[in-house]
């Protein structure tokens, strides 16, 4: 495995649909206060401010634990534990110096490595095309993450789409409507980012979760996405611009049969742990199901 990426949880071969995905939101489940108080994300996030004064603080939901079902369970198969957090807290926690500190602290005080972590939760997908290619792209070097590096269309779900506000409560974001946001999300983010029409996309299946290393184990929910349109229509699109044409500077595709050789092609060093996570979650959740429906 990578060690920029880890694999929290991978879902049934196939990937889960919405329907089979539940969340319990709760203050439980939000990040612990820091030891000695949290004015040192203040300082972080106002340091940042200065050196890049067009970021703005915004709430996201806060991975606290999944638990999937027992295989033939009747129900929903996957149970996601939610918090809530910030971009800011984020920025003061996951990417901050003290990162690798806080996690043997939380480890230590609460047998929790993310206890102290913000951990907001991120989306991406493996897009397919309708002639077999997933889709990557190449990210700006004006973004805050992974300048210059290759990633899948993605983001995050955000609270603010249920409850308009800078301080979302809990109790007004039901679990059912999280899910549906979590789902909806990254379709949003394909159609703003590859600037695809919502018609031309599937429905999401859930992949699994990955869990980016580098910014101290961030995790991301990666889904699969097939798209109706070919390599070629979908390269159109995008060059005509979207919403978020600004985020990167080109498109790339790699056919569908060379994903599981991926790891050892030149391609893989330009990936950004995102990505790898969506690669090593399709190779083993979608990829074995589509292997075994050809068998």
């Amino acid at each position: 495995m990578d060690p920029e990426v880890s694999l929290l949880l991978q879902c049934p071969r196939g990937g889960l649909p919405e329907e089979q995905v539940q969340v319990e939101l709760s203050p439980a489940h939000d990040r612990r206060p820091l030891p000695g108080g949290d004015k040192v994300i203040a300082t972080v996030w106002e340091n940042r401010l200065q050196a890049q004064p067009w970021l703005f603080d915004a709430p996201k939901f806060r991975l606290h634990s999944a638990t999937l079902a027992p295989a033939g369970s009747p129900g929903p198969q996957l149970l996601l534990h939610l918090g809530l957090t910030s971009y800011r807290d984020f920025l003061g926690t996951n990417w901050a110096s003290s990162a690798a500190w806080l996690r043997q602290q939380g480890a230590a005080d609460w047998g929790d490595r993310q206890a102290y972590l913000a951990d907001p939760l991120g989306v991406g997908a493996a897009l397919a095309t309708a002639d077999d290619f997933l889709v990557f792209l190449r990210r700006s070097w004006q973004v805050a993450e992974a300048p210059g590096l290759v990633d899948v269309p993605g983001g995050h779900p955000e609270p603010q789409a249920l409850c308009p506000g800078d301080n979302p409560r809990h109790e007004d974001l039901p679990g059912e409507l999280v899910v549906h946001e979590l789902f909806s999300s990254i379709l949003q983010e394909i159609c703003d980012e590859v600037n695809l029409p919502l018609l031309t996309l599937s429905q999401p299946l859930l992949l699994g979760i990955a869990c980016n290393e580098t910014s101290a184990g961030r995790a991301s929910a990666e889904f699969y996405v097939q798209c109706s349109l070919t390599s070629e229509q979908v390269r159109k699109h995008y060059l005509s611009g979207g919403p978020e044409a600004h985020e990167s500077t080109g498109i790339i595709f790699v056919e569908t049969q060379s994903v599981r050789r991926l790891q050892k092609a030149e391609i893989w060093a330009e990936l950004c742990p995102s990505a790898k996570g969506a690669v090593l979650l399709y190779s083993r959740v979608q990829g074995s199901a589509l292997g075994s429906a050809a068998l």
